[in-house]
């Protein structure tokens, strides 16, 4: 079979490395899997995900004039068949993976928070939202830009009471 750009083939993975992992395809092929083609969740050691001997299908990406084979899991499990997932492997020694169903659900905002009557928020220069019409873009970036001013005026008069202000001179 002669790989060309975009086409799916099965193949077995024949080593892991910190980058990615390598391919062996039909006709003793090999290409690589960067760790960014892996899943389409964030990727932090590709062991997780793949172990060698497993039978993955893959998208080839790229074909360099030297001869390097790109391919791609990510792309080509919607293509192939139900084979791929994104669930990362748990190890036998490991606890097991959670899924997203398990996962916590994140702590809402500050701005959430006070939406919804939730717990009263700690940050600083937190005021509700207005019940009124929503503000434009405008007015929000006029608003952020003279708050942005006022709190650097705040840190410049900070900094020159602690270095002796302007205009003291060195000798």
């Amino acid at each position: 079979m002669a790989l060309e750009v975009g086409a799916i083939a099965e193949g077995v993975v024949s080593g892991i490395t910190n980058f990615g992992a390598f391919i062996t395809l039909p006709g003793n092929a090999v290409g690589l899997v960067h760790i960014s083609e892996v899943a389409d969740a964030y990727v932090r050691d590709v062991k997780d995900y793949l172990k060698e001997q497993d039978k993955v299908f893959v998208k080839v990406i790229n074909i360099d004039p030297k001869g390097k084979i790109g391919l791609s899991i990510k792309q080509a499990k919607s293509l192939a068949p139900n084979t791929a997932t994104d669930e990362p492997r748990a190890a036998a020694t490991d606890k097991p993976a959670v899924s997203q169903t398990e996962r916590p659900a994140p702590r809402p905002t500050a701005a959430i928070a006070g939406r919804t009557g939730g717990a009263p928020s700690r940050s600083v220069g937190f005021t509700p939202p207005r019940s009124a019409s929503p503000e434009t873009f405008e007015e929000k970036l006029s608003k952020f830009i003279k708050e942005s001013d006022q709190k650097q005026q705040e840190f410049r008069r900070s900094t020159d009471a602690k270095r002796g202000g302007r205009g003291t001179g060195r000798s």
